[in-house]
Protein backbone atom coordinates (compact mmCIF):
# COMPACT_ATOMS: atom_id res chain seq x y z
CA UNK A 1 0.00 0.00 0.00
CA UNK A 2 1.41 3.37 -0.97
CA UNK A 3 1.75 6.25 1.46
CA UNK A 4 -0.95 8.22 -0.36
CA UNK A 5 -3.40 5.31 -0.13
CA UNK A 6 -2.59 4.78 3.54
CA UNK A 7 -2.99 8.50 4.33
CA UNK A 8 -6.36 8.57 2.57
CA UNK A 9 -7.50 5.48 4.46
CA UNK A 10 -6.23 6.94 7.74
CA UNK A 11 -7.91 10.35 7.27
CA UNK A 12 -11.16 8.71 6.20
CA UNK A 13 -11.29 6.59 9.35
CA UNK A 14 -9.80 8.91 11.95
CA UNK A 15 -12.86 10.94 13.02
CA UNK A 16 -14.33 8.12 15.09
CA UNK A 17 -11.21 8.31 17.32
CA UNK A 18 -12.14 11.74 18.77
CA UNK A 19 -15.10 10.53 20.88
CA UNK A 20 -13.14 7.48 21.96
CA UNK A 21 -10.25 9.68 23.07
CA UNK A 22 -12.62 11.84 25.11
CA UNK A 23 -14.18 8.72 26.66
CA UNK A 24 -10.76 7.57 27.79
CA UNK A 25 -9.42 10.88 29.08
CA UNK A 26 -12.57 12.72 30.23
CA UNK A 27 -10.77 15.95 29.28
CA UNK A 28 -11.04 17.81 25.96
CA UNK A 29 -7.38 18.94 25.82
CA UNK A 30 -6.01 15.55 26.77
CA UNK A 31 -8.34 13.95 24.23
CA UNK A 32 -6.92 16.20 21.48
CA UNK A 33 -3.37 15.25 22.51
CA UNK A 34 -4.24 11.56 22.54
CA UNK A 35 -5.91 11.84 19.12
CA UNK A 36 -2.88 13.59 17.61
CA UNK A 37 -0.43 11.17 19.15
CA UNK A 38 -2.47 8.24 17.82
CA UNK A 39 -2.41 9.62 14.29
CA UNK A 40 1.31 10.35 14.58
CA UNK A 41 2.03 6.80 15.74
CA UNK A 42 -0.15 5.37 12.99
CA UNK A 43 1.75 7.39 10.38
CA UNK A 44 5.14 6.50 11.81
CA UNK A 45 4.21 2.80 11.94
CA UNK A 46 2.57 2.66 8.54
CA UNK A 47 4.72 -0.30 7.53
CA UNK A 48 3.20 -2.38 10.36
CA UNK A 49 -0.32 -2.00 9.01
CA UNK A 50 -1.33 -5.02 6.95
CA UNK A 51 -3.52 -4.19 3.98
CA UNK A 52 -7.00 -5.61 4.44
CA UNK A 53 -6.83 -5.36 8.23
CA UNK A 54 -9.60 -3.40 9.95
CA UNK A 55 -8.00 0.05 10.19
CA UNK A 56 -10.43 1.21 12.86
CA UNK A 57 -9.51 -1.70 15.15
CA UNK A 58 -5.83 -1.01 14.49
CA UNK A 59 -6.24 2.69 15.40
CA UNK A 60 -8.33 1.83 18.47
CA UNK A 61 -5.56 -0.47 19.66
CA UNK A 62 -2.91 2.20 19.13
CA UNK A 63 -4.96 4.78 21.04
CA UNK A 64 -5.79 2.43 23.88
CA UNK A 65 -2.14 1.42 24.28
CA UNK A 66 -0.98 5.05 24.28
CA UNK A 67 -3.60 5.91 26.91
CA UNK A 68 -2.63 2.94 29.12
CA UNK A 69 1.06 3.77 28.89
CA UNK A 70 0.42 7.42 29.83
CA UNK A 71 -1.83 6.35 32.68
CA UNK A 72 0.80 3.98 34.06
CA UNK A 73 3.49 6.63 33.75
CA UNK A 74 1.30 9.17 35.61
CA UNK A 75 0.47 6.68 38.33
CA UNK A 76 4.15 5.84 38.79
CA UNK A 77 5.11 9.53 38.91
CA UNK A 78 2.29 10.28 41.33
CA UNK A 79 3.51 7.56 43.66
CA UNK A 80 7.10 8.76 43.51
CA UNK A 81 6.87 12.52 43.12
CA UNK A 82 3.71 13.80 44.75
CA UNK A 83 4.01 13.71 48.52
CA UNK A 84 0.75 13.91 50.40
CA UNK A 85 -0.08 15.16 53.88
CA UNK A 86 -0.01 11.62 55.25
CA UNK A 87 3.50 11.15 53.82
CA UNK A 88 4.62 14.14 55.86
CA UNK A 89 3.41 12.55 59.06
CA UNK A 90 4.88 9.15 58.14
CA UNK A 91 8.28 10.69 57.46
CA UNK A 92 8.21 13.23 60.27
CA UNK A 93 11.04 12.34 62.62
CA UNK A 94 9.85 13.60 65.94
CA UNK A 95 11.95 12.49 68.86
CA UNK A 96 9.81 11.77 71.89
CA UNK A 97 10.67 13.47 75.12
CA UNK A 98 11.66 11.03 77.75
CA UNK A 99 9.39 10.86 80.73
CA UNK A 100 10.72 8.45 83.29
CA UNK A 101 7.76 8.94 85.60
CA UNK A 102 5.35 7.57 82.99
CA UNK A 103 7.70 4.69 82.19
CA UNK A 104 8.16 3.87 85.87
CA UNK A 105 4.40 3.81 86.45
CA UNK A 106 3.88 1.50 83.50
CA UNK A 107 6.65 -0.82 84.66
CA UNK A 108 5.16 -0.87 88.15
CA UNK A 109 1.79 -1.88 86.68
CA UNK A 110 3.45 -4.61 84.64
CA UNK A 111 5.36 -5.97 87.66
CA UNK A 112 2.17 -6.05 89.73
CA UNK A 113 0.34 -7.83 86.93
CA UNK A 114 3.14 -10.41 86.60
CA UNK A 115 3.14 -10.92 90.38
CA UNK A 116 -0.59 -11.66 90.32
CA UNK A 117 -0.32 -14.22 87.51
CA UNK A 118 -1.20 -17.76 88.55
CA UNK A 119 1.98 -19.73 89.32
CA UNK A 120 1.36 -22.10 86.40
CA UNK A 121 1.72 -19.14 84.00
CA UNK A 122 4.12 -16.95 85.97
CA UNK A 123 7.09 -19.34 86.10
CA UNK A 124 7.33 -20.07 82.33
CA UNK A 125 6.63 -16.41 81.50
CA UNK A 126 9.41 -15.14 83.80
CA UNK A 127 11.88 -17.62 82.32
CA UNK A 128 10.88 -16.51 78.82
CA UNK A 129 11.20 -12.87 79.89
CA UNK A 130 14.71 -13.60 81.15
CA UNK A 131 15.67 -14.78 77.68
CA UNK A 132 15.28 -18.54 77.78
CA UNK A 133 14.02 -20.25 74.63
CA UNK A 134 10.84 -22.32 74.66
CA UNK A 135 12.67 -25.64 74.51
CA UNK A 136 14.99 -24.58 77.37
CA UNK A 137 12.01 -23.65 79.54
CA UNK A 138 10.41 -27.02 78.73
CA UNK A 139 13.59 -28.79 79.88
CA UNK A 140 13.87 -26.72 83.07
CA UNK A 141 10.22 -27.23 84.06
CA UNK A 142 10.02 -30.81 82.75
CA UNK A 143 6.92 -29.99 80.68
CA UNK A 144 6.08 -30.63 77.02
CA UNK A 145 7.09 -27.88 74.60
CA UNK A 146 3.49 -27.24 73.49
CA UNK A 147 2.37 -26.78 77.09
CA UNK A 148 5.09 -24.19 77.70
CA UNK A 149 4.16 -22.28 74.54
CA UNK A 150 0.48 -22.18 75.46
CA UNK A 151 1.18 -21.12 79.06
CA UNK A 152 3.37 -18.24 77.90
CA UNK A 153 0.71 -17.28 75.37
CA UNK A 154 -2.02 -17.25 78.02
CA UNK A 155 0.25 -15.32 80.40
CA UNK A 156 0.70 -12.64 77.74
CA UNK A 157 -3.07 -12.46 77.18
CA UNK A 158 -3.75 -12.09 80.90
CA UNK A 159 -1.05 -9.44 81.27
CA UNK A 160 -2.36 -7.53 78.29
CA UNK A 161 -5.89 -7.34 79.69
CA UNK A 162 -4.67 -6.42 83.18
CA UNK A 163 -2.24 -3.74 82.05
CA UNK A 164 -4.73 -2.19 79.60
CA UNK A 165 -7.37 -2.10 82.32
CA UNK A 166 -5.16 0.08 84.55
Amino acid sequence: MSSVEFNTLLIGNADFLKPFAFTLTKDAEQAKDLYQETLFRALSNQEKYLEGTNIRAWLFTIMRNIFINHYRKKAKNRMIAEPSVSDFFLNYQQSPTSNKADTNLRMKDIHVAVYHLPQIFKQPFLLYYEGYKYFEIADILQEPLGTIKSRIHFARKILKTQVLRH
